[in-house]
């Protein structure tokens, strides 16, 4: 048995702080202002100035995209294409890939204020094939050798740029799956052990992954599952299958289907393929809209029919309605009471649509770190979208205001899985008076999380008779001002009761350990 005294920051529905918390066996076994005599034996931990929370929920991340890119090179943080181009090429002289991966590369970070091309590439590593992600998950750029290995496959799809090297909608998807599918298994394994090291480290105990970006027979959707299957050190992980086709989620029963990729109903504003209903400022161009309407309504129907928990991509305001539109029709076709289906991102929502999420009890999966983006800046997006409408993006408050259910995400590899910047930014919007006020953001990203795949009776808030999945933080949020929320720090991450214990090593033992258990 262990006690906790200090600041206990529940997330429960009715924003308990205690002074506090006692476990045993991995549950919550009290919490209050006092304790009671019968815990007078027990080891106290001090929290002093540190607080404790609900472990966080990463509740819209590419799992194993993720993994792969965060063991590749990040170029987030460069200042310019030439600093990329000598990253590329140190990184390329010690790394003994057959292709090279990077990720993070942006056309509005980097003093060029261009995205980096084929040419650059080449000239950073001539010899090897070059895959460099766009910051947004939905373009990269690739080198000569990697186009010669793809060009016959590719030049004919939708998103095709061979002279610049960029590829975006079907011909990037078309390109990350051949490049995926080089990945060998026991290595995208480990890759996963240490993404998921890493996100323990955020104070991540829940992650939500969107699974199935091209791999042969689909290994990728049954390495995810049988990876968090095989999770025995008090992690939680539940998979969404990114298809269409409700029979991927059906024969491993799997229930929920849905995510990015093959269930995006758009692309994004980095590429100005977002969906939008009226044009990009200056243009004609209204996006692209992956789908039309009958054939999402077709999928939603099916899937809502069968039981399944649906997610879909929509960034733009035209894919939201969409999003909206079809899963309106699904409950209308066969209402059901408790079925959490969740639009992912909504970006850019229409009114009629956030009322029909109101009405229809529809989740939003939202991703706060968009907001003062380094990547994806404020005056690009008043330059794309002009200054009513990007006044609209994200709009937190009026979404909780409504009575919505809004839970937190990375979208990474797109953002750092870190729920102190999601907290920070939701209560520092870029719009003043859409910001979230400390419990809410802090709820939207503990018991929310959890609420959205099922779990919230069991986690996601410090209450009796739950598991002790719990963070302790450096400070309480309550304690700082919102604009200093950022100095936050994860000091350790306590899953039923116990620290966070590395997956370290054992690649084949865990997944083999997976497939002898129930999917999650």
């Amino acid at each position: 048995m262990k006690v906790y005294r200090g600041s206990i920051i529940t997330c429960d529905e009715k924003n308990t702080v205690a002074s506090y918390l006692a476990e045993d066996q991995g549950r919550i076994i009290y919490i209050g202002d006092t304790l009671p005599e019968c815990y007078g034996e027990a080891q106290v931990t001090e929290l002093g100035r540190r607080a404790l929370l609900p472990s966080f929920a990463d509740t819209h991340i590419h799992f194993a995209s993720f993994s792969v890119f965060h063991a590749g090179l990040n170029v987030m943080n460069a200042g310019s294409n030439q600093e990329i181009t000598e990253m590329l090429r140190a990184h390329a002289a010690r790394s003994k890939e057959k292709i090279i991966m990077g990720f993070g590369a942006s056309p509005y970070s980097v003093s060029d204020r261009k995205l980096i091309s084929r040419s650059q590439l080449d000239i950073a590593c001539p010899d090897r094939p070059v895959f460099l992600i766009k910051y947004d998950g939905h373009t990269c750029v690739i080198n000569t050798k990697l186009l010669e290995r793809v060009k016959k496959k590719i030049s004919n799809l939708r998103g095709y740029h061979e002279q610049t090297g960029e590829m975006n909608q079907e011909a990037f998807f078309a390109v990350s799956d051949y490049v995926t599918n080089s990945v060998p298994v026991i290595k995208l394994i480990q890759s996963m052990q240490r993404a998921a090291d890493y996100m323990a480290g955020k104070g991540i105990g829940m992650i939500h992954s969107v699974s199935g970006v091209g791999f042969p027979l689909d290994l990728d959707m049954d390495l995810e599952r049988w990876f968090a299957s095989g999770l025995n050190n008090g992690m939680q992980m539940r998979v969404y299958v990114q298809s269409l086709d409700v029979n991927k989620a059906v024969k491993r029963k799997l229930p929920r289907i849905g995510g990015c990729f093959e269930t995006a109903l758009d692309g994004c504003f980095g590429s100005m393929d977002a969906a939008m209903l009226e044009p990009y400022e200056g243009t004609d161009s209204r996006g692209v809209l992956y789908y039309p309407d009958e054939r999402i309504i077709e999928f939603c129907k099916k899937a809502n029919r069968l039981g399944l928990q649906i997610e879909v991509h929509a960034i733009g305001d035209e894919a939201f309605r969409q999003a909206t539109t079809a899963m309106k029709a699904a409950l209308d076709d066969y209402p059901r009471k408790d079925h959490r289906h969740t639009i992912i991102h909504a970006c850019l929502p229409t009114d009629e649509g956030l009322a029909i999420c109101r009405d229809y009890h529809i989740h939003l999966a939202v991703q706060s770190a968009f907001i003062n983006w380094p990547q994806e800046p404020d005056e690009y997006l008043e330059q794309i979208l002009g200054t009513a409408r990007s006044q609209h993006l994200n709009p937190l408050r009026r979404m909780q205001d409504m009575g919505l259910v809004l839970s937190a995400g990375s979208d990474a590899s797109c953002t750092d899985p870190d729920p102190i910047q999601w907290i920070y930014k939701a209560c520092n919007h870029s719009v003043p008076e859409q910001s979230l006020t400390v419990y809410e953001a802090l709820r939207m990203c503990t018991y929310n999380g959890y609420c959205q795949s099922f779990d919230e009776k069991e986690r996601g808030s410090l209450e009796i008779g739950k598991a002790a999945d719990m963070v302790v933080l450096s400070e309480s949020p309550y304690a700082l001002p919102v604009d200093q929320l950022d100095r936050l720090k994860v000091e350790q991450l306590l899953l039923a009761g116990q620290p966070y214990q590395k997956l370290n090593g054992g690649a084949v033992k865990h997944i083999l350990r997976g497939m002898r258990t129930k999917s999650v």
